[in-house]
């Protein structure tokens, strides 16, 4: 058995509600009348009532160097991603020296060495500890993650490992760029780390059975960050909700045809919350009811979209509030750059 044992999330200090970012932004941009209202009506149908932050709204409203950002990103994702670690460990009941791979996941920052050395020296895991930093799979690497993990544990039973995802979108922030892409993401993006232990041994909790990866054809400008002078650009494609609805029935019955099982059979979602229109695309697409997606739908009210972070968050959302009933098949879902997905066939134990 390969179980997700326990998960934890972190969320940092200073909340960013969205009217007081819709008047920033306003501020910043300078926007003329007739832009103004089509801009304000993104974020007030983004479905996000409020997101976190490493900083201050009014300190984000400042520019700042490449260099400047690159620093805030590593002591704040240091920060937060030992936070996260140590909560989901000691969910889990293990110590840092029962670890045998290190996962550490983020794309909204860049430093080497990668986080896992960081946490490596802090918390007290083994020198031998098997490293895996991923940085270029966006959205969709919580998830990846969790498969890269499985893989391993499949090798290697009764191993432990820890994966630790941290996202600080607000550092990309662009405020020379008015370009629908830097405004989507200034309304949906938010800041915060998760943790998610996968282990071999006999533990509770939704057991990985099935992964599959798709990368959709002619499509590696949908979705991604451009790295400029100023820092990181993100790109953001609106066809992406066209692409997600086109394929994911047909990937979703790939990964369930396997294993004897049909949508039918789905009792819970762990959907990536990349926004409202993706969400309710997948919806209708699956023939979902709101009650069954509504873990992804507050996540997005709550914290936005964070990043590869998302799943996570959703997940707990899951255990804390909606846990499912023991022997429930569910499936859990991310898109990132490339444009790809990742998906995951869970079975709750």
């Amino acid at each position: 058995m390969i179980t997700i044992a326990a998960t934890a999330t972190v969320i940092p200090p200073h909340v960013l509600r969205r009217e007081a970012v819709k008047q920033a932004v306003q501020q910043t941009f300078g926007l003329a009348p007739q832009r103004l209202a089509t801009v304000m009506a993104i974020f007030d149908n983004a479905r996000v009532e409020q997101r976190y932050s490493v900083f201050p709204l009014e300190y984000l409203a400042h520019p700042r160097s490449l260099t400047q950002t690159m620093q805030e990103y590593q002591e704040h994702a240091v920060g937060l991603g030992r936070r996260a670690a140590k909560d989901c460990l000691a969910q889990a009941g293990l110590k840092p020296t029962e670890v045998d791979l290190l996962i550490t996941v983020s794309c909204t920052g860049f430093m080497i060495p990668s986080l896992d050395a960081y946490l490596i020296n802090d918390l007290g895991f083994r020198p031998d500890v098997r490293r895996l930093p991923i940085t270029e799979l966006g959205c969709a690497a919580g998830a990846a993650a969790l498969s890269r993990a499985s893989e391993f544990i499949r090798a290697f039973p009764g191993t432990n490992v820890l994966v630790v995802a941290v996202e600080l979108p607000s550092l990309t922030f662009q405020h020379a760029d008015q370009s629908p892409a830097n405004i989507v993401s200034s309304a949906l993006f938010g800041d915060g780390a998760a943790a998610a232990l996968v282990t071999g041994r006999d533990m509770l909790g939704p057991q990985i059975l099935d992964t599959e990866s798709y990368l959709f054809p002619d499509s590696v400008d949908a979705m991604g960050f451009d790295l400029k002078e100023s820092g990181l650009h993100i790109v953001l494609s609106k066809d992406i909700p066209d692409l997600v609805r086109k394929e994911i029935k047909r990937l979703i019955g790939r990964v369930l045809e396997r294993h004897g099982l049909r949508l039918e059979h789905l009792s819970f979602f762990v959907l990536h919350p990349g926004g409202k229109k993706v969400l309710s695309y997948l919806e209708q697409e699956l023939d979902l009811t709101r009650d069954e997606t509504q873990p992804s739908w507050d996540v997005l009210a709550s914290y936005g979209n964070l990043s590869s972070a998302s799943v996570l968050f959703v997940l707990r959302e899951l255990q804390l509030k909606r846990r499912p009933t023991q022997g429930d098949y569910g499936l859990m879902v991310a898109f990132g750059p490339g444009f790809s997905a990742e998906l995951l066939l869970l079975q709750w134990m």
